[in-house]
Formats: structure tokens, sequence, C-alpha cells
């Protein structure tokens, strides 16, 4: 059995993708679903889960669904985990001594958005072993359309978190630019067009009306609230020595964003 923790906005459309392909494959959460395949009953799918697919918020979360109120890490047929919510890669290489030799571990964040998620069509980013990708390459293929092995477990992670400090600085600047071109007086839907086929183009702007949280204002639980969560992510994995004084910077203007009207 295939067992998503975490049913939010991209483990639910994930464990979705999943059932479709014709996986065994249920859902665990601790707020209740009307999806009846998604359980906040851990009894349910404690003791047949052989692969574990981690889609929670944060560390917090992860350690509650590994080792704490859920323990999942004792289930008796567990072969394989898989990490697919964004975390510190410090945090993610530390779990490989946290783990029993024979779990397979696996990290697999994604990029896409809720969108991408209920399309099927999510950009994984793999760190582990080639049987070990190679094992969940049937799941991958159900839940998405781009696959990147980056190296040994926990590469992934760390491409991860660089890949979402870019997509932080984008969403930063588009949105201070729309906010230029209303004092100008330029239109936005004339601007977002230039921007689409021009040297500005980036995927926050083309997809305005499709990523959920283009428009959003910061909230700690949202998709920009979790932008600034995997800046933090990126800072503690950071190079000695590093200048860490522009992302700290973006992870501030993020975290100020007001709504969009």
């Amino acid at each position: 059995m295939i067992v998503v923790a975490g049913c939010g906005r991209m483990g639910e459309p994930m464990l979705a993708a999943l059932r479709r392909a014709g996986h065994q494959a249920w859902g665990f959460d601790v707020v209740p679903k009307d999806d009846s395949f998604i359980t906040t009953d851990i009894s349910k799918v404690y003791a047949p889960v052989e692969t574990l697919i981690t889609v929670v918020r944060d560390i917090a979360q992860t350690e509650d669904v590994l080792f704490n109120k859920q323990a999942f890490i004792d289930s008796p047929n567990l072969k394989r985990i898989v990490v697919s919510s964004t975390l510190s890669p410090r945090y993610v290489q530390n779990l490989r001594a946290r783990i029993a030799p024979h779990i397979a571990l696996i990290d697999a964040p994604m990029s896409g958005a809720r969108i991408a998620a209920q399309q099927a069509r999510l950009s994984f980013m793999l760190g582990g072993s080639q049987t070990d990708i190679a094992a969940i390459r049937p799941l991958l293929s159900a839940m998405g359309s781009h696959f990147h092995h980056m190296g040994d477990y926990g590469a992934g992670m760390q491409a991860k978190v660089l890949n979402n400090m870019l997509a932080a600085a984008n969403t930063a600047m588009t949105r201070l630019v729309l906010d230029w071109a209303d004092h100008a007086g330029i239109h936005e839907a004339n601007l977002l067009a230039l921007i689409h086929t021009s040297s500005g183009q980036n995927w926050f702007a083309s997809g305005m009306e499709e990523i959920e949280f283009s428009r959003d204002g910061y909230a700690r639980d949202n998709t920009i609230g979790i932008l600034v969560k995997d800046i933090a992510s990126a800072l503690d994995a950071a190079p000695p020595g590093a200048d860490i004084a522009l992302p700290t910077a973006i992870q501030s203007a993020i975290a100020n964003l007001k709504p969009r009207p």
C-alpha cells in the first residue's frame, strides 16, 4: 500500500492521481476530508503501508508523521519513505541516521503548484540511489511529467530550495512591478501580456490566473507563507560565508505582500 501523509493543496490531488493510475493508495491527514480514501484513523493504514509519501507542511509536521504522534517509522511493512515536503536540506540529510538502513529514503520535492498536481504534470527533483528511484518511477509518472535526478539522497531537496529562492524573487518582483504599473496608469492585463513575450517573462506573471498564490497576501498557511518558509529552508543550508542579505530581503518582501485586487 502507498500512503500519502498530508492531503492538503498538493497531497490531495497527488493521491487522486495515484488512484487514477490504478495504484493502491490511501491518504492520511489529521484534518477530516470528504474523500473516502483519506482517513484520520492511522490504524487503517499503519500496518499495510509499504511506501510512505510525506507532503506535510514543515519539519514539525514531518516529525509528527515519522516519529512522534503518528510514528509511521515503526510500521512493520514500511520499505521506503519519499519526502515530498519542502524542508531544510540539512534536516533531510540528518534523517538518514535516524531511520533504519533497511528503509529506503528518497527526497522528491515537487514544483508546479496545485494546478500541476491536479493535472498530474508536476516536476520532481529527486535525490537517492538509482535503484531506489527506479522503484518509485511508476508512482512519479502517475503524478508528474518532469523528473530530475539531482544526485544522492538530499540533493533533490537542495535543488528544490534553490529553485524556490528564484520563485520567491520572481513573485516579489512581479508583484512590485504590477503595483508600480497601477501608479503609472498601465492596465495590468496589457503589462502581463507584454511580460509573457518579453525578457521579464516568468512563471508567476504568465500564470497569474492559474497559480493560486499569485494574487494572495501573506498568511502563514497559504502558499505565500510557504515561500517564506522555503527561503528559510534554503538559508539553513547556505554555504559557509555565503552572502544571505539578498535572500533575506526577498523573504521579507514576500512576508509583506498584500492581496492583489
